[in-house]
């Protein structure tokens, strides 16, 4: 991608249903020029406009990371087994003392033990593995975008909230979907630009009818649209797995904070050996290193990191990579 393309990129990851017009107004591009790049990065399979449930408030299952220990010679194998269940968000070959790292989405606390015990362990190749449960997320991989745009171009691409939230109102900790709204939601998941028009056609119901419980649904976050692109093809070629120890009083303080960072891809506070996960996207090692060493290095609640750098990706936001190549979702 030159650096028009990672600019444009990085428009619809701010907002992925957004109109060509629109992201050409916000970056002072022809909407002719805007159309035909991401168009064509599209079909190319470079990026992929999907969605993602926020899985603990809409009801739909427990995020838990694993890091995953394998025997010799069988990385390979253990992460494509991975890759292909349907309820892994995630799987990445990484450096370190795990092999693989593997964000998985259980329906339920009953079913975790059975997928954890009894699954991932049966999988020929697993070692051991490490399991960290996500208590809260402070940034998901949806909310993030490259560093390419200034703040002017990102608050004219950002959607306006419309549900009457006080502003900084906290969500509830649980809303679940309506029969209506999980069959609107899957056709977001399956494409995250699905015009109001189509959705009404495919389940019978008024364009009036499908634009607000669509809107609905973005708006309270319950589903959060994303344009899925390696960092790698929008020049952010080292990618890495923070594994953070923290004072508990300073918890929510780092995470937050941490969060906003403009490299910081995903982040949130886990139960296991370590209390947060940060995911971070920089050019090389040497912008990684001052990120350890000029971000994280300046909170003293941070007690103990563990850096592990991700080599490869199987499968972001359940969808399966193809080198750097987004493939289509996991049925």
């Amino acid at each position: 991608m030159d650096v028009l393309d990672r600019r444009l990129v990085s428009a619809l990851q701010v907002n992925p249903r957004a109109a060509w017009g629109e992201i050409a107004r916000a970056v002072g591009e022809h909407e002719r020029t805007v159309a035909r790049r991401l168009q064509r990065l599209i079909a190319d399979g470079a990026v992929r406009v999907t969605a993602i449930y926020d899985d603990l408030r809409s009801g739909h299952g427990r995020p838990v990371h694993l890091h995953v220990q394998v025997r010799p010679g069988t990385a390979a194998d253990v992460a494509e087994a991975l890759a292909g269940r349907p309820d892994t968000r995630s799987v990445y070959s990484l450096t370190g003392v795990a092999d693989i790292g593997c964000e998985l989405v259980s329906p339920s606390r009953e079913a975790l033990h059975d997928i954890l015990t009894a699954q991932v362990a049966a999988i020929d190749g697993v070692q051991q593995t490490r399991t960290q449960v996500v208590l809260h997320t402070f940034r998901t991989v949806a909310e993030w975008h490259a560093p390419y745009l200034d703040e002017r171009e990102i608050a004219e691409l950002r959607p306006a909230p419309h549900d009457g939230s006080p502003e900084g109102a906290a969500p509830p900790d649980e809303e679940g979907l309506s029969p209506l709204e999980q069959e609107i939601a899957d056709l977001l998941v399956a494409d995250g630009r699905i015009a109001f028009t189509a959705i009404a056609e495919r389940l019978g119901i008024s364009l009036p009818t499908a634009r607000r419980r669509a809107a609905s649904l973005l708006e309270r976050r319950l589903l959060l649209p994303r344009a899925e692109v390696e960092p790698a093809l929008l020049g952010l070629e080292a990618e890495a797995q923070l594994w953070l120890k923290v004072r508990p009083q300073g918890l929510d303080r780092v995470g937050r904070t941490l969060s906003a960072h403009p490299h910081v891809r995903y982040c949130a506070a886990t139960a296991g050996t370590h209390s947060l996960i940060v995911q971070v996207a920089v050019a090389h090692e040497a912008a990684l290193y001052r990120f350890l060493t000029g971000v994280v290095g300046l909170y003293d609640e941070v007690t103990d990191i563990d850096v592990t750098l991700i080599t490869r990706a199987h499968k972001r936001g359940h969808l399966r990579k193809s080198g750097l190549r987004t493939l289509e979702r996991t049925p």
